[in-house]
């Protein structure tokens, strides 16, 4: 994949302001595309837009093909005759800053089935629907009857439901859950619909105004999901369902003990007795949603930290080899060449960058990692997507008080000197070589590190929470400077 000289934000939706606690994907986001492009901006990158599990991660999905229903509109359903404002209202006193997970779930969940049951027998005789049900029926059904079964279970893992429906050992009893749950099963269907059908607006909307959606491919999945539900032979389990072995990184930048994310390894010589057929649903899956994709964690292709499934951290365990070249070639072979990013952070080794290369694969480069060398080869690489940070990283402001200035015998800068020595670094970004700039609004907002979206190696907290407010996406506020820099800079 060749990259052109472009900038862009990084974004989650979840981020966008809103009236309902949650950013959505409707007016606020289509403002957001236009801010964008009024900004001179190509493209706008999203993390995983799967239904949040543990810890409401985004890498902790129910599925890694559904979407999150907590960002359908509440808004377009008022639009389209699917909710009464009267049903809405009142909106509760949701924080404008931050997500209250729970409390959007409490308010939006039953707004949901009084959309659902206005929908009525029009699901019936819908051909929009039925296409949709009929091009996803690879991952739709089993997603909505493990969805149905989990709140049947009142939320537990699916290896501690009923032993024959959580092992799928026996087909009177999928039979049985199926004809019990159905009501339930077609909500999880209608929601699944309704966000295919907003985003697919958005994105068209966004094409239309010159945007490019980036989206984020996570190497592992939760074990708590549809897939390893459906697919355990896929995955590393033990008889009882659990992960027998773990993945994660060994200790790094972020923890001393390295991170354990608890996600089962793959089975890859399973996966390869079909062409890797899961793979390949998944990535012509988000490849509807988004123009380019970028690999989480692609130096899990090369090789991967192994973790036993018992262990408490990350230290002890070891780099098995993964399906490399063939996993590529195959999917190549099925696929054609895909627009893919790798996500080549961390420790890199010479093998890694070989994959990498022998599929042209674009890498990516943190000013935060990168700053202290003299001369940063990563600001000369037409091949690379530059940031100045991730959602894995400090903010801008909160790296810069913290670690640079710490380290430097130089003047202290006033706190109300933020936004200046952050458009400082995103100017080093913009004007370096790298085929994309990529700058996440936090930084481009000169915000501390209590805005940042995520601490690796933590649960909870403020992690995946922060959202912007309606005033921070001026064109005085930060419009005008970041279209200024972005030309100068012949982006």
């Amino acid at each position: 994949m060749k990259l052109d000289r472009a900038s862009g934000v990084l974004l989650h939706p979840t981020s966008l302001p809103s009236a309902y606690g949650i950013g959505e994907l409707g007016k606020e986001a289509l403002a957001f595309v236009d801010f964008l492009a009024d900004c001179g901006q190509k493209i706008w990158q999203v993390l995983p837009l799967n239904p949040v599990g543990f810890g409401y991660s985004p890498y902790q999905p129910f599925s890694a093909f559904a979407g999150n229903p907590l960002l359908i509109s509440i808004d377009l359903l008022l639009e389209e005759g699917l909710l009464e404002k009267r049903e809405v209202e009142p909106v509760p006193g949701f924080a404008a800053q931050s997500v209250d997970y729970p409390a959007v779930v409490k308010f939006k969940q039953p707004l949901f089935w009084k959309a659902y049951l206005k929908a009525g027998t029009l699901l019936a005789h819908s051909k929009d629907y039925g296409d949709f049900v009929q091009n996803n029926r690879f991952w739709l059904h089993d997603y909505a009857l493990f969805m149905a079964t989990k709140e049947h279970f009142r939320g537990l893992p699916w290896n501690r439901w009923d032993p024959e429906i959580a092992f799928r050992s026996k087909p009177e009893a999928l039979e049985r859950y199926s004809k019990m749950l159905a009501d339930k099963i077609e909500f999880h269907c209608f929601l699944q619909y309704l966000f295919f059908s907003q985003w697919s607006s958005l994105k068209k909307y966004a094409a239309e105004k010159g945007v490019r959606l980036v989206g984020d491919l996570p190497l592992f999945i939760s074990y708590d999901s549809a897939d390893v539900w459906v697919y355990p032979h896929l995955f590393e389990l033990d008889q009882d369902g659990f992960p027998a072995k773990v993945a994660g990184v060994p200790p790094d930048y972020f923890s001393k003990t390295g991170q354990r994310w608890g996600n089962p390894h793959y089975r890859w010589d399973e996966m390869e007795k079909d062409d890797y057929l899961w793979w390949r649903e998944r990535l012509n899956r988000i490849l509807m949603l988004v123009d380019t994709v970028r690999l989480d964690h692609f130096r899990g292709f090369e090789a991967y930290w192994e973790i036993p499934g018992r262990e408490p951290t990350a230290k002890n365990g070891r780099w098995v080899k993964g399906p490399g070249a063939k996993f590529f070639e195959t999917v190549e072979k099925h696929l054609g060449k895909l627009p893919l990013i790798a996500e080549d952070l961390g420790f890199i080794t010479p093998e890694v960058i070989e994959l990498k290369d022998a599929f042209e694969l674009p890498g990516m480069k943190v000013l935060q990692f990168t700053y202290e060398e003299s001369i940063d080869p990563a600001r000369r690489n037409p091949h690379t997507v530059y940031y100045t940070g991730t959602h894995d990283n400090d903010t801008l402001w909160g790296w810069y008080k913290d670690v640079v200035l710490s380290g430097l015998n130089s003047r202290a800068r006033r706190a109300e000197d933020a936004r200046d020595v952050c458009w400082e670094f995103i100017e080093i970004v913009l004007q370096s070589e790298c085929g994309w700039a990529v700058i996440p609004l936090q930084d481009i907002l000169g915000l501390d590190n209590w805005a940042r979206m995520n601490t690796p190696g933590t649960v909870g907290g403020n992690n995946w929470r922060w959202r912007c407010l309606p005033e921070d996406l001026s064109w005085e506020k930060i419009g005008k400077k970041l279209a200024r820099l972005t030309a100068r800079h012949g982006r």
